[in-house]
């Protein structure tokens, strides 16, 4: 399901507009500007009970290696997003 689809299917299951559907998907979802993003970036964990939680992870810097060349490359530290399912979603999905 893409952003289209989404703001669709929201706009299907409540009485919102398409673009009453499109602000509030940008609200959440936003890169810039977002509810999650912003957490985010300000070291905030978001837990939604039940269906799961969004969350940083930070990497060290480490040494690796150029798999082409076999020379050893310095790797920068880096922040990355991570989601981890929540146990009710996780239950209903079957997995």
């Amino acid at each position: 399901m893409n952003k289209a689809e989404l703001v669709s299917a929201l706009s299907s299951a409540t009485d919102m507009s398409r673009a009453e559907a499109t602000r509030a998907v940008d609200a959440l979802f936003g890169v810039e500007n977002g509810i999650i993003a912003t957490a985010l970036r300000n070291g905030d964990k978001v837990q939604i009970t039940g269906f799961g939680s969004f969350e940083t992870k930070k990497r060290e810097a480490r040494k690796g290696r150029n798999p082409r060349t076999g020379k050893e490359i310095n790797i920068a530290a880096s922040t990355s997003a991570a989601f981890r399912i929540g146990k009710r979603l996780k239950d209903a999905l079957g997995a």
